[in-house]
């Protein structure tokens, strides 16, 4: 089974992504850690990519179609994969296809993590970590049981990504609805688009996806 994951940034792709691999034998392909991985690991393509970088111009639509190529070659054919940031332009969508076939694959479902932006804002700018362990929090919805002190470990550290909010979760969501307008009106004219509420729980998003993926 293989299928493309869209959702933008806060969405919960990274989080129903693992729960997929561990049910349904799939592997999650982003472009942004392969392109990291096969820059680390010299690969000819990532060779090809660090160059381009370098000179500060954007990878190519050709890089990235191969780096998708390499992936695909070397997973185990029963291995079904999670294309996440791919394709994103009505070129990829047709590289991708080529791509497809060439390994005996074919796309089974567009599945989209649609979400609200005001509550997608809140949900993101909201959220904190503990410094020593990691654990999440929120500032309104999973505050620690004693305030400032981690439920976990009991450090009074916590820390926010710096990119966490409004300006930047807004500029993402635009950003993101550029990318996916081109190529959803491609997937849905095939009848393999399917929306799911991903302001849901993590439980409720995860029985969505299950409800989709039982049919194959």
């Amino acid at each position: 089974m293989n299928i493309i994951l869209l959702g933008p940034p806060g969405a919960g792709k990274g989080t129903q992504s693992a729960n997929l691999e561990a049910k349904y034998n799939m592997r999650q392909l982003s472009t942004g850690d392969m392109l990291r991985a096969a820059v680390k690991a010299r690969t000819p393509v990532g060779l090809e990519a660090k160059a381009v970088m370098d000179r500060g111009d954007l990878v190519s639509d050709e890089i990235v179609s191969a780096l998708i190529d390499d992936e695909l070659a070397a997973m185990d054919d029963a291995t079904g994969a999670i294309f996440d940031g791919y394709p994103r332009t009505e070129g990829q969508v047709a590289s991708l296809d080529e791509i497809l076939s060439k390994h005996g694959r074919t796309l089974d479902h567009v599945i989209e993590l649609e979400v609200d932006e005001d509550a997608l804002v809140d949900r993101i700018t909201g959220r904190y970590t503990c410094a020593n362990c990691g654990a999440g929090y929120h500032d309104r919805h999973a505050q620690p049981e004693v305030e400032g002190t981690c439920d976990k470990c009991g450090s009074t550290e916590f820390k926010r990504r710096p990119d966490d909010n409004e300006e930047t979760v807004r500029t993402r969501m635009q950003e993101y609805r550029g990318k996916t307008a081109p190529i959803l009106p491609i997937y849905a004219e095939r009848g393999i688009v399917t929306g799911v509420d991903g302001m849901a729980s993590i439980e409720e998003v995860n029985a969505a996806l299950d409800a989709i993926l039982a049919d194959d």
